[in-house]
């Protein structure tokens, strides 16, 4: 599907890369791939990132890297778990490293994951903060609830249409990018 080779960062708004967050960044990721993108998932457990405003943070290497791949990709792939009605302080904090310097006129692909039934809080807070950062979030996004019972054993969505949004959304943002960059 992609007119270029495109390079794709993935961000979790948890810690592990097997978390519900992390898997399903990583199944977006792996349908990039498989259309031409290269893809980067940014693994916060072996990579952290310090906390915005605490001491020694704006000097931190995690940070520079962090910032620097940003700058390097040409859209990214975001989803967070729905805490108390919005994104996880994690996925806050991750956003809160990014400046429309690194992300201003790419790509987005929003998704969330609840406990319990979908709704579109946390994807709304995701657009608004990608919104000013001067990022372009795709209209398609995903939201998976009963997120425990979402995934079988491989990792790999169970139920087909959601894995059919899953496809739409990659090809939302791959076709997007192409757009914007030509």
């Amino acid at each position: 599907m992609a007119n270029r080779s495109l390079k794709i960062l993935g961000l979790a708004g948890e810690y592990r890369a097997t978390s519900k967050s992390g898997l399903l960044v990583n199944a977006a990721l792996a349908a990039a791939e498989d259309a031409g993108a290269e893809v980067v998932f940014w693994d916060l457990a072996a990579k952290p990132l310090p906390l915005v405003g605490e001491e020694g943070c704006w000097a931190h290497p995690n940070v520079k890297e962090f910032q620097d791949l940003l700058t390097e990709c040409d859209a990214y792939f975001l989803a967070s778990p729905e805490y108390h009605g919005t994104m996880s302080g994690v996925m806050k904090n991750t956003i809160d490293w990014m400046y429309d310097k690194h992300v201003g006129g790419k790509v987005f692909g929003l998704m969330s994951t609840l406990g319990g039934v979908t709704n579109a809080n946390t994807l709304n807070h995701m657009r608004i903060a990608v919104r000013w950062l001067h990022g372009w979030p795709v209209p398609e996004q995903l939201a998976v609830g009963h997120v425990k019972e979402a995934f079988d054993e491989d990792g790999s969505l169970r139920d087909d249409n959601l894995q059919q949004r899953l496809n739409r959304l990659v090809e939302s943002v791959l076709s997007a990018t192409n757009k914007l960059s030509a």
